[in-house]
């Protein structure tokens, strides 16, 4: 191949000195050459010279081989002027001329072939001459004669020269396909050949290799009995002497695993966890590691391990519910025994609370302690934790049924001094039996105050241990720093992480959960297993793990306080129909014990109770909406059956204004009080000491500052008793209509009651009616439960928006509407209904202001604008209201004027008599001037000065204008009538002049006006 790439070399270079010397030839050959229809090219016949086809080169090729290079003249420098001639290229051309013409009679050779073969045509050509010259019909392949259609087609004859003539042609079909199939066969025979050639050298070279490959079997045969057989013995000797040796380590193993066996079922039945965990460990790394591969006899070892740490995590699991739940079970008996010698005993009394003491505590760690790092190793602390859960939370709830089992017989046994009727406690099943709800419902508050506080006490207990334990679990897992088991824990945490971890990839592809496996969580466990400095830098692993451990141990507490909180719920939940029906300290001592429940639980379980608050903030709003209903309609009822007759204030309603509206430090004193006692522990509020004895109406703040004054028993003929547990309007109306007829037909002094006749609100005294007492009386009571029940006070606020709309309306339409005369069977409206109810509305104007002072003290910030334009709308209303009472006053008034005047005219006729010499004022000024008299004394009595200068005022202008125009008109003619017409006008005057007004006149004399100006004008100054 060299020599051909060199001779391809040289031909090129020669091919090039040609291209130059012959440019006539260059073109013809070189066609022939790069021609693509010959058969072979210059560059084929270099690498594939066919013998076959070219056995007329064969002497021109060897020979090539041996041509020597043409031998050329040193090259002689010329100048740039000397052309290059052909004659320099004959020595060149002389040395190749015979090499060339071999070349080219090659190439003519080939193409003599060439146009051989296109003459007869190309392969295949021969077939396609065939089809052309023979009928299609004779190369169907079903063409057969011996079909009739067939016959028909190929012979078409009718006689016998016809019959000759076809034989003929088939004849000629038959040599024409014989012929071009005779050429197809010589066209393929040269390749056919040759590819004989090549297997038949193939074959030569086979059968020398297998006579070599068995010389070299022959040779390999006598060195290795000379050489190798020897070694080779050595060699088996040695893998004998490993095989015994590995033959006794397995039995030694197998020794070690039947002791490690017989240890291992001693240490589980002695509940030797740690020991037993230790040899575990050590058979699950055999079990993992390949040394017991392909011993039959241990195929059970790894289920027989699995047992074992089976049963040591169920030892672990029930000696950490043991100290867990178990241990706190007397607890209960002691607090459900004191509850029942304080039930059976109708005392009240204090149960201590319960903790443990450092000792205690630091004792129950360490008891937990090897319980908690055997968990942690097995990688169970989680999944035990969440028994634990349930177990907790299952307790709880059995603990507080049982409770109220226990403790239900001896409260309903107790006097029953609740106001319900049997007829209200309807069946409730809903987590408890209908009896046990019916017996909850006939409780009286004190009493179940007193089961909840014994409830409380159980829930505390069974809550303070649970904190415990999770306090422990949380001081093993995080703050061990320094403690001597401080790197067994770390060791623990990390082979459990990687345990944890490794079960969870098993899960994952779908595998059996298999126990942890010290080998295969060894690689992950090795970055933070080992000393104690290495659990300060623990890997991902182990963080997920320990968070894990810590959540769990966190949503055990979480669940028992849930537990409770709806256990709770449910006791509330039964007597739902009955606690808006409470008195308010009744309400307020569950209330309070509810939320001193839920602030402890939350306390401990770290989480806010949203479901029992919910429950209380329900609760609270219906015993909101019941007692407002109940006002609603009593304050309906005793402004039906108001008769508008003043009455005296006890003092002790003079105490709830002062206590509630003296000052603004006096307000907030108060209110800080109210949230102290809110406040309380639940142990006071559990066991109230006279709360059940106190009176239906007894506001705290009332009560507070009406100690000294002896006001326990309310007057009747002043406050109809309330009666929280009615259902209608009528009975309220009967007990109204009964303490209006007291009020009425009873002397209050009698009865010794420190009473007066105003109510005083910052120094101004305000006549009351006994509407108006109850009003504010129910006003003081909304600011108690406003401050019992901060939350709520959007809601106070608008039910006092409510009630103080509702009784200015009322009012409105029962004096000035004159309503009263058909409802309260008055015959008329007079001044002095109209100036008590100017009082009474007076009054609340002047509270309101304050109330919405205190009330807004509790509102949120986000409803104070909206609550604070409603206030001030009924203020407003109230204003209005008294406003226009006044104006009612001047209208009666200017009536009664109208009427005297039209009397006048009459009057005026007898005067012009000469008989008529009477010295003393008309009818018309003495009755004008004696009513004037009367309604100034009635409001002077009744009303503030300033109102009664502001009404008179008002008057003044009235007579003035109406009198002096009706005088003006008169018709005067005789000097006795002149006469009587001054002395009506200065006896007039002089009734003007005393009333009380506050207009400045210009001159001296008080309440100077037309009537003045018409003396003068009529009689002149000195009149005047």
């Amino acid at each position: 191949m060299n020599q051909n790439h060199n001779y391809k070399s040289s031909s090129s270079n020669k091919e090039m000195v040609i291209m130059d010397a012959r440019p006539g030839k260059l073109n013809s050959r070189s066609n022939s050459i790069s021609d693509p229809n010959t058969s072979q090219s210059l560059a084929s016949i270099l690498n594939n010279p066919n013998a076959s086809d070219a056995s007329s080169w064969v002497g021109w090729w060897s020979s090539s081989a041996s041509v020597a290079p043409p031998e050329f003249a040193p090259l002689v420098p010329k100048s740039a002027s000397d052309a290059v001639t052909r004659s320099d290229f004959q020595p060149y051309l002389a040395s190749v001329a015979d090499h060339y013409n071999r070349f080219e009679d090659i190439i003519n050779h080939v193409k003599k072939e060439k146009s051989d073969v296109d003459s007869i045509g190309g392969q295949s050509e021969a077939l396609v001459a065939c089809l052309r010259e023979v009928p299609a019909l004779y190369f169907k392949e079903d063409f057969a004669l011996e079909d009739g259609a067939t016959f028909r087609s190929a012979c078409p004859f009718t006689n016998v020269s016809e019959n000759l003539g076809l034989q003929e042609k088939l004849s000629h079909y038959l040599d024409v396909v014989e012929l071009h199939l005779v050429k197809e066969i010589s066209l393929r025979s040269n390749s056919f050949f040759e590819a004989q050639g090549q297997l038949e050298d193939l074959n030569v070279k086979i059968v020398e290799g297998c006579s070599r490959i068995r010389e070299l079997k022959e040779t390999i045969l006598l060195l290795d009995v000379d050489l190798v057989e020897c070694a080779t013995q050595i060699h088996d000797l040695n893998e004998t002497r490993s095989n015994l040796l590995a033959l006794q380590q397995k039995l030694r193993l197998i020794l070690y695993v039947n002791q490690a066996l017989s240890a291992l079922k001693l240490l589980v039945a002695s509940a030797d966890c740690a020991g037993a965990l230790d040899v575990t460990d050590d058979l699950q790394h055999l079990l993992d590691g390949d040394e017991l591969t392909g011993l039959h006899c241990f195929h059970h070892l790894r289920d027989r391990v699995a047992a074992s740490i089976e049963s040591i995590n169920s030892i672990l699991s029930a000696e950490f519910m043991r100290a867990s739940i178990h241990d706190a079970g007397d607890t209960d008996i002691i607090i459900i025994s004191r509850a029942k010698a304080r039930a059976s005993s109708l005392m009240n009394g204090e149960d201590g609370e319960i903790k443990l003491d450092d000792e205690e505590t630091s004792n129950f760690q360490d008891r937990l302690l090897p319980v908690i790092i055997g968990l942690l190793r097995t990688a169970k602390l989680p999944s035990v934790l969440r028994l634990y859960r349930d177990q907790l939370t299952a307790d709880m709830k059995s603990a507080i049924k049982n409770a109220v089992a226990e403790l239900l017989p001896i409260l309903v046994s107790r006097p029953l001094e609740s106001d319900f009727t049997p007829g209200e406690r309807i069946v409730e099943a809903d987590g408890f039996g209908a009896s046990l709800a019916s017996k909850l419902r006939s409780l009286s508050s004190e009493s179940f105050v007193q089961l909840l506080s014994a409830i409380f006490l159980i829930v505390r207990a069974h809550l303070v241990r649970a904190a415990e334990v999770k306090k422990a679990i949380e001081w093993i897992m995080c703050n061990l720093d320094g403690h001597y088991a401080a790197d067994s824990v770390a060791a623990a945490i990390a082979v459990g992480a990687a345990a944890a971890e490794t079960a969870q990839e098993s899960d994952g592809q779908g595998g059996l959960l298999m126990p942890y496996s010290p080998q295969r969580v060894a690689t992950k466990a090795l970055s933070i297993q080992g000393k104690a400095n290495d659990a300060a830098n623990p890997s991902n692993i182990s963080k997920n793990f320990r968070a894990d451990v810590l959540r769990e141990n966190t949503e055990a507490v979480v669940a028992a306080c849930d537990a409770a909180h709806g256990r709770w719920a449910k006791l509330l939940g039964v007597r739902a129909l009955l606690h808006p029906k409470l008195r308010l300290q009744e309400f307020l001592s569950i209330y309070n014990i509810t939320q001193n429940f839920i602030t402890a639980t939350e306390k401990i379980g770290g989480r806010p109770g949203f479901s029992i608050r919910g429950t209380l903030q329900s609760q609270a709003k219906a015993f909101m909406d019941f007692q407002h209903e109940s006002r609603m309609a009593k304050i309906k009822a005793v402004l039906d059956q108001e008769t508008w007759v003043e009455v005296d204030v006890p003092d002790e309603f003079q105490v709830i204004v002062t206590s509630l509206f003296s000052s603004e430090s006096l307000v907030t004193e108060n209110l800080d009080t109210v949230q102290d006692n809110t406040e309380t522990s639940y142990n006071e509020v559990a066991t109230p000491s006279n709360s059940s004895h106190a009176a239906d109406t007894g506001p705290s703040i009332a009560e507070q500052q009406s100690k000294g004054a002896d006001s326990s028993e309310t007057s009747a003929g002043i406050t109809a008793k309330e009666t929280p547990n009615s259902d209608g309007t009528e009975k309220n109306k009967a007990d109204v209509a009964n303490s209006v007829a007291q009020n009425n037909h009873s002397n209050v002094k009698e009865r010794g009651k420190s009473t007066s006749q105003t109510l005083f609100y910052k120094g101004v005294g305000f006549h009351m009616v006994n509407c108006g007492l109850i009003l504010m009386k129910m006003l003081s009571e909304y600011i108690d439960m406003n401050n019992f029940f901060p939350a709520l006070s959007s809601e106070v606020v608008h039910r006092i928006v409510e009630i103080l709309k509702f009784f200015n309306t009322r009012t409105c339409q029962l004096v000035l509407g004159a309503g009263a005369m058909q409802v309260s069977g008055l015959k008329s409206i007079t001044s002095k209904h109209l100036a008590l109810a100017s009082q009474v509305i007076s009054f609340t104007y002047a509270i309101i202001p304050e109330i919405r002072q205190i009330l807004f003290l509790k509102v949120p910030e986000t409803r104070k604008a909206l609550l604070l334009s409603e206030i001030d709308r009924v203020a407003q209303d109230y204003k209005v209201h008294r406003d226009e009472i006044h104006t009612k006053l001047v209208q009666i008034m200017r009536e009664r004027l109208l009427v005297h005047l039209r009397g006048l005219p009459q009057m005026v006729e007898s005067w012009n008599r000469p008989e008529e010499a009477d010295p003393q004022p008309s009818q018309f000024a003495r009755s004008l001037t004696k009513e004037v008299g009367y309604l100034q004394r009635v409001l002077t009595r009744t009303l503030h000065e300033v109102d009664v200068q502001a009404i008179f005022r008002e008057v003044i202008l009235v007579f003035h204008s109406q009198i002096s125009e009706a005088f003006s008109r008169l018709e005067i003619s005789t000097p006795q009538a002149k006469d009587r017409l001054r002395r009506d006008v200065t006896h007039i005057l002089g009734c003007i002049r005393s009333l009380p007004s506050d207009k400045m006149s210009e001159s001296s004399i008080p309440n100077w006006g037309q009537l003045d100006e018409f003396l003068v004008q009529r009689f002149g100054a000195e009149a005047g």
